[in-house]
């Protein structure tokens, strides 16, 4: 009995964690399609985006979870960090994606965005001093080769993607390498929904200054209104609330490893939806970079 309800609680788990990933994937791809095909801005999808999303997921930890959510502003140590990792890890990491998308397309950014577990084994050996195991040699020398054969498609004379979409693209990785390291002691003491919740609305906030909300760019059209529903609702609340769950019967290497399903999704759905060209030299980029994951993301015994 015990058995079959461990079963159930992976299995679960892994659909959660899958799902998460497919929407954050297809998110990538609509907001190709609202940036190409529907003439959104990039900044104001940003702003709108990190507004609402920051706002709901703070009325949910708020009613669900029970949290008093203002109490973080009260800890001298905690909201200058707080800060710090809203405008420049959370803003960083959503402008730069889709700065990515909008100058090249869905499956090339969220691949190489997926760089990131690299660079942040690059810092930590350099931080610690120590010689990379193996693994992440191996691993280092995979990414730098998946990632020559999805820019160059295999041939070393041109770039299958644009220079703007390669630097927005490696933006990215960075980014999302700070993205996730800065805010490890805020994660542990105040949990990842309220630190998510107040870094959206802090940054979204913050990037009204740049793009006000109200100066809408683009077509105004039902497609254009549930591609924006859907980078919200699915690519980001849903997404996020679903792996934060799916860790309640994974572990956290299993949900890493399930994770990888994102670029997968990002890159089919670009193709059959979009029509994006896709041969064999980006298929095969794609696939070292996500072996490059999958070795990463594997437990030490």
């Amino acid at each position: 009995m015990e058995g079959a309800v461990a079963y159930q609680s992976r299995t679960k788990g892994m659909v959660m964690v899958l799902a998460s990933a497919l929407f954050w994937g297809a998110s990538g791809v609509i907001a190709q399609f609202l940036f190409q095909q529907q003439g959104i801005g990039v900044e104001w999808l940003v702003t709108v985006r990190l507004l609402v999303a920051g706002l709901l997921l703070l009325a949910f930890s708020a009613v669900k979870e029970k949290k008093p959510i203002f109490d973080i502003w009260k800890d001298r140590f905690s909201w200058p960090s707080l800060i710090l990792f809203s405008l420049f890890g959370m803003i960083g990491v959503q402008y730069t994606f889709f700065s990515a998308i909008q100058h090249g397309n869905a499956a090339t950014a969220t691949v190489l965005q997926y760089l990131a577990p690299v660079l942040i084994v690059l810092y930590l050996a350099i931080r610690s001093k120590a010689r990379p195991a193996s693994k992440e040699i191996i691993a280092v020398l995979l990414s730098v080769l998946g990632t020559f054969f999805l820019v160059t498609g295999g041939n070393p004379n041109e770039l299958a993607i644009s220079g703007q979409a390669l630097f927005w693209g490696l933006s990215s990785s960075i980014a999302l390498a700070i993205y996730t390291l800065q805010p490890l002691k805020l994660l542990q003491r105040w949990g990842s929904i309220l630190i998510v919740g107040w870094g959206m609305t802090v940054a979204g906030v913050g990037f009204t200054f740049v793009h006000p909300p109200w100066k809408f760019e683009g077509t105004y059209s039902l497609a254009a209104l549930a591609g924006v529903s859907f980078v919200i609702i699915f690519g980001t609340l849903l997404s996020f609330y679903l792996y934060s769950e799916s860790l309640n019967y994974l572990r956290a290497s299993e949900t890493s490893l399930l994770a990888c399903a994102e670029p997968l999704s990002a890159v089919f759905l670009s193709v059959f939806l979009l029509r994006v060209p896709f041969g064999f030299g980006e298929w095969f980029g794609t696939a070292c970079i996500i072996i490059t994951v999958l070795i990463l993301s594997r437990e030490k015994k």
